[in-house]
């Protein structure tokens, strides 16, 4: 029987995912799901929704609810990772209103950017923490890690502690059939290809019964009537020739060509949603309650099965069936034109030996090279969460594409300043 902990259980909709896709899978159905989280409310929601789920589905399962976390994490198997340090508010809405109080302009905050640098900062020290009691009580424990920046946080992990960590995402699966549905192209039968960094990655080949799809697909998307949700990437793909896996409103903070308080034509011309992320996080807000009487209060709440890579993760090791995911994880030669201190997201097997990244080469010059703009970044805020060096913070935010291209080193260096003091005790003290 495998124990399952859960950081973060208060996610309680990526909770049901998660962890009701391990009660669906016969390897798993006997397993204790731990959970955890600081939020006790959430976590008694959780673990109440779970209960539900698992009666439904046999009572195989055996789930409890810590508030100690090194019990939590105690004998684990797999430590599931989904914590979000600060919430919305006071951190998130910190992250967003003082770069606008500059002109810097984000659309989703979490992986790149201003938002991203300090979003990281708040997180690392809290998951090097984790680390630090997996070390005690559970040192062979898979740390499978979903929260963002993903980059920057798998890279701390992997760097500084001896965790078996993988981050994980789901733009890769989702990247093949939500780019040719619109289209009016099936995906059934598609073969590909994809490689890079989390949020970055690449569409590297694409072909069915070994026809290239490619020239189907830019014919299709460059002529596609305006607006939609998909032109950054469009755009990218246009100018690179490549399509990149995740949305557009992430991408378009991640390159220096898409916000510009000097051309604001191109948010309408791109239909780019500023501030998208605390407009939905105030949404989901206003929806919990209606939610939380279908998710929690429901005795008959069903579930299936989600393509989240976790649950499959688990069956693989405990059953020693081979499965392919997409995990991130150090470059340790896999893709040999990008650092190899970097975190990159390739294809993996997973058996019982764990995840097995795989060999992939050289990327196209061109994508290696844009990749590598974002990696400055997240090297450069692994280095100063790890150190505590304030002027690390500084060289991130300057060597970001974005930032640099819209504010001068003073005010990137003021903006920081003003950021790190209110962020107040959700920081480290910096040097």
């Amino acid at each position: 029987m495998a124990k399952i902990t859960f950081m973060g259980a208060g996610s309680t909709v990526f909770a049901k995912n998660v962890l009701g896709d391990c009660i669906l899978t016969p390897a798993l159905q006997d397993s204790e799901l731990a959970l955890y989280d600081i939020d006790l409310q959430r976590l008694s929601d959780s673990e109440k929704m779970l209960n539900n789920i698992n009666e439904n589905n046999g009572g195989h399962a055996r789930i409890v609810a810590y508030t100690d976390r090194k019990e939590a994490l105690k004998g684990a198997d797999y430590v599931v990772n989904a914590i979000q340090v600060g919430g919305y508010e006071p951190c998130t809405v910190t992250d967003f209103e003082i770069p606008k109080k500059y002109g810097l302009r984000q659309t989703i905050g979490d992986t790149l950017g201003i938002g991203g640098i300090f979003r990281a900062l708040r997180t690392i020290p809290v998951m090097l923490d984790f680390a630090r009691d997996m070390e005690e009580v559970c040192p062979d424990a898979w740390f499978l890690n979903y929260t963002n920046p993903m980059a920057m946080l798998t890279g701390a992990m992997l760097k500084s502690t001896c965790i078996k960590t993988v981050g994980l995402c789901h733009s890769v699966q989702g990247c093949v059939p939500g780019l040719l549905k619109p289209l009016g192209m099936d995906p059934e039968g598609v073969q590909w290809r994809i490689a890079g960094i989390n949020h970055q990655a690449w569409l590297l080949e694409i072909t069915k019964d070994g026809k290239d799809l490619y020239p189907e697909i830019k014919e299709k998307a460059f002529s596609r009537p305006t607006p939609h949700n998909d032109m950054v990437r469009y755009e990218i793909m246009k100018q690179f020739g490549y399509y990149v896996t995740e949305s557009s409103e992430h991408n378009a903070e991640y390159l220096p060509y898409f916000i510009k308080n000097r051309n604001p034509e191109l948010i309408e011309r791109f239909n780019i949603p500023l501030d998208e992320y605390p407009r939905r996080c105030v949404e989901q807000i206003k929806r919990w309650e209606t939610m939380r009487e279908d998710l929690v209060e429901n005795k008959n709440i069903e579930h299936s099965r989600t393509h989240e890579y976790a649950s499959y993760i688990m069956e693989a090791i405990e059953t020693d069936k081979p499965f392919r995911i997409h995990g991130n994880v150090m470059n340790t030669g896999l893709i040999t034109n990008l650092p190899q201190d970097a975190v990159v997201e390739v294809p993996c097997l997973v058996d019982r030996n764990g995840v097995n990244p795989c060999y992939v080469g050289e990327l196209p010059q061109q994508l290696a090279a844009i990749n590598r703009t974002n990696i400055n970044v997240q090297l450069v805020t692994i280095e100063a969460a790890l150190t505590q060096k304030r002027d690390y913070i500084y060289m991130a935010a300057m060597l970001d594409p974005h930032t640099a291209a819209e504010l001068t080193i003073d005010e990137i260096k003021a903006m920081c300043d003003d950021l790190i003091e209110a962020h107040g005790d959700w920081l480290p003290k910096y040097k």
